[in-house]
């Protein structure tokens, strides 16, 4: 369906064409017509569907009528993670330049003061997590009689963050009779509790099973030990011809390490974690998407909401801990019908992660070039690695880059419980996930000066 024919204004019409899109996704064809006709909406799909643009996009139009006043927003987002809330204001941002709306971002880390003034002006659109929102409201700052629209993005998420409580007492804050857009990967049973307390006769719009396997995006395993696994991941960049690759780890201290590695072995690598503050998380992100980089390093604090056009390929440094984190980490490539390479360098004791994730997606993921990949990864010691003196590509075939030192934290042996956190009883309120202290958690990171957007102006 083209967006000529959804029921878009010619000015927000204009913006997605300037953007460079006119055919809406499915996902985007069956969410936007019900939220102009002022329906609840249920919203399941895959990260890379066009999730965020099918509410960004009639909520700009629905909020060209009215006017915002001081301390009392019009409309909320609720995101789970700061970089997906930056993301959100991204959109408005970009699909609402020809309306005169106004919106702010409230988010952790950043000085409370500035958005204090941001939301004295009167605000149509604001994008929060849930803690800094409930911090601002208890101080009196925020009033949320006059917000007539809600949308709880990554519902799925917020409930591994341990948001839910959150949620709901934010919910009971609201006009009753207001829109509600809840939009969400997964439906857990929290998930749908929550929906149908607090959503009036929703439609549903499901644009994939959850969780499915992505078409897009091909699936390799590559085994090999904890010891081998920086060569076999040169060894992939080197044979795949990688154009622009995010490489996962789970620590953050993994990260660091592994980014520097690839820097010493020639490669135009950065990273992003939760121990850097927001400006050098931006910067990193800004040499990333210009290719001023082209191998982006990071922690589980990028796998959602970052958006970032060509991605060729996912590597999985570390399988991930939680099932639902493998989904998110390679659906940064394989977006909006591009097609996508995902590799999980996997040790053995890496198994009932993987059994974990193939129970999820119902996808079986092959193993890269059979089990006599096993053989072939390189099984270099300590000390043979910082002897091995590097050589022209022309000598290196496909083995990669001279190799490096072993990675210290990745060798260890995990000290993480296997199995996910047992899902909470509908009586307690959901414990946020188990993490390490070196795993970047919704906390982290964020002590940067406050982002240009934080009070944006559409239009002149």
């Amino acid at each position: 369906m083209k967006f000529a024919d959804i029921g878009l204004s010619d000015e927000l019409l204009r913006a997605i064409d300037e953007s460079g899109y006119d055919e809406a996704t499915p996902i985007q064809a069956g969410v936007i017509p019900s939220v102009l006709m002022m329906r609840d909406i249920i919203g399941i799909a895959q990260t890379g569907t066009g999730k965020t643009a099918s509410f960004v996009l009639p909520m700009i139009d629905i909020l060209a009528h009215g006017r915002a006043r001081a301390r009392m927003p019009r409309s909320l987002i609720l995101a789970p993670t700061r970089e997906l809330a930056a993301q959100v204001a991204e959109n408005f941002e970009k699909y609402g330049k020809y309306h005169k709306l106004s919106m702010a971002l409230l988010i952790g880390g950043v000085q409370m003061g500035d958005q204090v003034k941001a939301l004295e002006k009167g605000v149509d659109v604001l994008i929060a997590t849930p803690g800094r929102l409930m911090d601002l409201f208890e101080r009196g700052k925020i009033l949320l009689t006059g917000c007539n629209l809600l949308v709880i993005d990554e519902a799925d998420r917020m409930l591994d963050m341990g948001f839910i409580p959150d949620i709901e007492n934010i919910c009971t804050k609201l006009p009753a009779n207001r829109q509600t857009l809840l939009f969400s990967a997964t439906m857990p049973a929290p998930i749908k509790r929550l929906a149908d307390k607090f959503l009036s006769n929703p439609k549903t719009v499901e644009v994939a099973r959850p969780a499915s396997r992505n078409e897009n995006i091909e699936q390799f395993l590559v085994k090999t030990s904890e010891r081998g696994k920086r060569d076999a991941l040169r060894g992939l960049i080197e044979s795949e011809k990688v154009h622009t690759a995010i490489v996962f780890c789970n620590r953050k201290t993994t990260v660091r390490e592994l980014a520097k590695a690839l820097q010493r072995s020639g490669y135009s690598a950065g990273e992003i974690q939760g121990d850097m503050d927001q400006s050098s998380r931006t910067a990193e992100l800004d040499r990333f998407k210009a290719g001023t980089i082209n191998i982006l390093v990071a922690s589980d604090v990028a796998a959602r909401g970052l958006d970032v056009k060509g991605v060729s390929h996912v590597f999985n440094f570390d399988a991930p801990w939680h099932p639902d984190d493998y989904v998110h980490r390679i659906g940064r490539t394989g977006r909006a019908g591009a097609q996508g390479r995902a590799f999980t360098l996997v040790t053995p004791s890496d198994d009932e992660a993987i059994d974990n994730i193939q129970k999820l997606t119902g996808y079986k993921i092959p193993v890269h070039g059979g089990e006599a990949a096993v053989a072939a990864t390189p099984q270099v010691a300590p000390s043979e690695a910082e002897a091995t003196p590097r050589r022209g590509r022309s000598e290196r075939g496909g083995r990669g880059r001279g190799a490096a030192k072993p990675d210290k934290a990745a060798a260890r042996p995990s000290e993480e419980p296997k199995a996910a956190p047992a899902k909470p009883r509908a009586d307690r309120k959901p414990a946020p996930t188990p993490r390490r202290d070196d795993q970047d958690g919704p906390d982290d990171g964020w002590n940067g000066p406050t982002p240009g957007f934080l009070s944006v102006g559409f239009g002149s």
